[in-house]
């Protein structure tokens, strides 16, 4: 029999690679794609240990590979986007001086989605102040129209503003953008209240200036063992928070504060729980970034250098909603002002000052209050000077 020839082996490969390829296309695969190699997540739910301190009524989700976990985290791409691009306004702020030059002055903060509705009493009560120890901040979402537009001694207060939404982290960026404006605005900026909208004051210029210059603490509210407490720390996950943030560290607090020059510039240099609290929530339900960042944040790093306790007077007796009571105008007189004037903060934790801000001594007053409603305005002006601004 004849041997072939190289000729006849190289015309019979060049047959066989053709139909070599053809069944490996045809040919059915015999492994299945798995979430490991890019198919959709498997959310596997997290089973609740029975020696927690407390139940776990959420649904929470484990990625069981890394490649899994690498995909979660580009859910929070956007945010940390969002975030980054305020990074060099945070580290410019961070380094600012820690005193304030003379004269001390109060930075006023206002976080708002609409025109200010009391801008004609908060006029009044600014005239009535020296113009060298106040300062004026607003942030306005920009989606919003402001009709009409911010005039007087609000014109031109205005900070670069982001939008903001209820359940996310957006509330509590626009804290820390207006903080890090304030700090890095005016050196003599010393204290730094965040105001609502629908805040009013209580109290004169003159009596605001004094209890707040005359303390050298920040007045936070500062919570713990609160009902559904752990629901709130466990919005992003089970363990989501751990280990920067336990949850035996974990405080609740109204959104609306006072601070120091020394916590305002604490606040915007922090990275390490902000990184935790800017992850987006699974559970909207319990997700407040802003009544927990800061007050766990102060509770963390400063405890003796804050009042556990807001100076900004709020009615949630019987509200089940998420928001307070709204006064109506009709309710608005002398004597309302008089009443919430008489009420006595809620004060956290006791044993956080030692006797220094003891529940049973402390008595401070409430220098703001909300939530009126945009009727109440010439109530309010008609009483400002008779009964408002004097104490």
């Amino acid at each position: 029999m004849l041997s072939p020839s190289p000729v006849s082996l190289l015309c019979a490969l060049l047959l066989c690679v053709p139909l070599a390829v053809l069944f490996v296309a045809i040919s059915p695969a015999t492994t299945p794609t798995s979430a490991a190699d890019g198919g959709d997540l498997v959310r596997t739910p997290v089973a609740i240990s029975p020696n927690r301190s407390r139940p776990n009524p959420l649904t929470t989700f484990k990625h069981t590979t890394k490649n899994q976990q690498e995909m979660a985290n580009n859910i929070t791409t956007n945010q940390r986007a969002e975030d980054s691009s305020d990074e060099s306004l945070f580290r410019r702020a961070a380094r600012v001086n820690l005193m304030p030059s003379p004269p001390r002055k109060l930075a006023f903060m206002f976080l708002t989605t609409a025109p200010l509705p009391f801008a004609p009493l908060w006029e009044l009560y600014f005239h009535q102040a020296p113009r060298n120890l106040y300062n004026i901040y607003i942030h306005a979402d920009p989606r919003f129209r402001y009709h009409p537009p911010f005039s007087g001694v609000f014109e031109g207060r205005v900070i670069p503003s982001k939008p903001t939404s209820r359940h996310s982290p957006t509330l509590t960026s626009a804290a820390r953008r207006l903080i890090s404006h304030a700090l890095l605005h005016d050196r003599s900026n010393s204290r730094f209240a965040l105001l609502s909208p629908s805040c009013i004051p209580l109290h004169s210029f003159e009596f605001t200036y004094a209890t707040l210059v005359g303390s050298g603490k920040s007045f936070i509210e500062i919570l713990s063992n609160e009902v559904g407490a752990y629901e709130r720390w466990a919005a992003r996950g089970e363990d989501a928070m751990l280990p920067e943030v336990p949850f035996e560290d974990f405080r609740i607090g109204s959104q609306f504060f006072v601070v120091t020059r020394r916590h305002a510039r604490m606040i915007v240099r922090d990275r390490r729980l902000w990184a935790k609290f800017m992850l987006p929530c699974l559970v909207n339900d319990a997700c407040y970034p802003e009544e927990h960042y800061f007050a766990t944040l102060l509770s963390m790093k400063d405890p003796r250098g804050c009042v556990p306790a807001t100076l900004t007077h709020v009615d949630w007796a019987g509200r089940y909603d998420g928001h307070p009571r709204m006064y109506n105008a009709s309710e608005v007189g002398p004597d309302l002002i008089l009443v919430l004037r008489s009420h006595r903060p809620r004060y956290g934790d006791e044993e956080m000052n030692g006797n220094d801000s003891s529940v049973t001594e402390r008595r401070d007053p409430f220098l703001f209050a909300r939530k009126f409603s945009p009727g109440s305005v010439p109530r309010l002006l008609r009483m400002a000077n008779d009964v408002i601004f004097r104490d």
